[in-house]
């Protein structure tokens, strides 16, 4: 999180910079910063790709399907879990809250 905020900065530190020399300067300096942010999101990204994998292996040996194709269908995106509806006292659907 800090090379994000550290990102930030320099972004900023362009669009206050006053001269195109420093302008020049301050930007080149944002770049090579980017370029490591986004090559951390990378890594970071291809990690927790690869633990859901590895989760998903774990639930397939395991015989433990609601995890399986839970995993499955989150590696797969657009995955939210169902609503889950509410029942009163008496095991009434409530249908608006």
């Amino acid at each position: 999180m800090d090379k994000i905020q550290e990102r930030r900065n320099k972004k900023a530190a362009i669009n206050t910079s006053r001269t195109r020399a420093e302008k020049a300067k301050k930007q080149a300096e944002y770049t090579e910063v980017n370029k490591q942010v986004k090559r951390s999101i990378r890594t970071d990204k291809r990690k927790y790709v690869e633990d859901l994998a590895m989760t998903a292996e774990k639930a397939a040996k395991g015989e433990n399907m609601r995890q399986l194709y839970g995993t499955a269908k989150n590696l797969a995106g657009n995955y939210r879990k169902p609503e889950r509806s509410g029942k009163t006292k008496e095991s009434k659907v409530i249908t608006n809250i």
